[in-house]
């Protein structure tokens, strides 16, 4: 590279900008950094904020193997074939696709209310529960506010916080897996502006309690919102887990954050919606994208809601596998929490979670290595029945 020069518009507190010449390298280079995140700054006019993102690492894809199918269990994604009726509503609303969807998604926000018994102006839909989780944060974070959730917890929270240059305060989970509301409360000051829930919790799998939200909804401040993600509430089966939308009525701070991509198998759709207060559901509205739920995701989510019961009942029947899989990993010698999703969680060290993870790799398995363990969706008895039997001989293993 030759050095030249070149003007640079430097912008400065006058009206008009100062001109100047640099070298295109000479002065420049040395003040550019790479974050720790890959991120190259003072090149350009990013915020300084983006030096502190995490990266969203997404499942991986399942790696080839000779004679083998390949599966992915990485991404809690819903392994069933469509229901009758979506699959047709798909394919009906992808005939105009140069027309906008419609913005309020009025069809869909009348029957989410009708299903719920709310009013329509307390559902907001989004682009999945994703989008409805960043409008929260960006209708409650700023420098100088701080945002309080349980962690490890779904990997967004802490991204979406940063993205908002809010302080973050990640509360550990008890040893058990479940939420430190304890932990929760203590953590919450004059800063605080939002407080995350997962229930059931991604990744350890475990829900709320009615009693332990109760209890903690009467330590938090009536204006600080508090947000219960339940992007996998179908899947719950314990008897104490909290009814989102009974806690809902009881709390005017509490909103909820549901998605039409677990259960209900439309991930690839992106539709969700959130259940909040007028006032804060209007707010919502203010931030979110228009058109950001397409057309398509309307009338897929539309149809599978008309056909919930059906989405109840396969989900009951994932759960009845995934409490079965937990049972056999148990058996192998593994320490399974009490998953309430569409997955289990294995509780590991972190080498040992790499060595698994590679192990189900080697058998075209792909599963999710996370800190502390492995996150295995809940997919086809094939599929399952692989894991079973890397489980067995990685036990085996470590006890040899």
């Amino acid at each position: 590279m030759r050095a030249t020069s070149q003007p640079v518009i430097v912008r400065s507190h006058t009206h008009f900008p100062t001109i100047r010449t640099f070298s295109a390298w000479t002065p420049c280079v040395a003040r550019h950094r790479m974050c720790k995140y890959g991120h190259m700054s003072n090149r350009f006019l990013l915020r300084d904020a983006l030096a502190e993102f995490p990266p969203y690492v997404p499942g991986k894809p399942p790696a080839s193997a000779p004679g083998l199918k390949p599966y992915k269990l990485s991404s809690n994604e819903n392994h069933l074939a469509p229901l009758p009726g979506v699959a047709d509503a798909i394919a009906d609303a992808g005939r105009v696709p140069a027309n906008y969807p419609d913005p309020k998604s009025t069809k869909l926000v009348a029957d989410i209310a009708a299903h719920l018994d709310v009013d329509e102006a307390e559902i907001v839909p989004g682009a999945g529960a994703s989008e409805i989780l960043s409008a929260l944060t960006n209708i409650t974070l700023e420098a100088g506010t701080s945002v309080v959730y349980p962690w490890p917890s779904f990997e967004m929270y802490p991204i979406l916080a940063s993205a908002r240059g809010a302080e973050k305060r990640p509360v550990p989970l008890l040893e058990d897996g479940r939420h430190d509301f304890p932990g929760l409360v203590a953590a919450i000051d004059d800063t605080t502006r939002l407080i995350l829930l997962c229930s059931p919790n991604n990744p350890t799998g475990l829900s709320i309690s009615t009693a332990e939200l109760d209890g903690f909804m009467a330590e938090v401040p009536a204006e600080v919102i508090v947000v219960l993600d339940e992007a996998y509430f179908e899947f719950a089966t314990d008897a104490e887990v909290v009814d989102g939308m009974a806690a809902y009525r009881k709390f005017p701070n509490l909103v909820l954050a549901r998605t039409f991509s677990k259960a209900h198998g439309l991930a690839g759709l992106r539709v969700g919606f959130g259940v909040a207060d007028p006032t804060i559901a209007t707010a919502l509205r203010q931030v979110i994208a228009p058109f950001s739920v397409t057309s398509t995701a309307q009338v897929a989510a539309v149809e599978s809601l008309s056909r919930n019961d059906e989405v109840l009942v396969r989900a009951k029947d994932v759960a009845a596998t995934r409490d079965q899989f937990a049972q056999d990993l148990r058996n192998a010698g593994l320490t399974v929490t009490d998953s309430q999703g569409n997955y289990v969680w294995v509780s590991l060290p972190d080498d040992d979670a790499q060595d698994f993870e590679a192990a189900c790799a080697a058998q075209a398995v792909a599963v999710r290595k996370l800190s502390g363990g492995v996150r295995i969706s809940i997919g086809p008895d094939e599929a399952l029945d692989r894991v079973r039997e890397v489980a067995t001989k990685f036990a085996a293993s470590r006890t040899a």
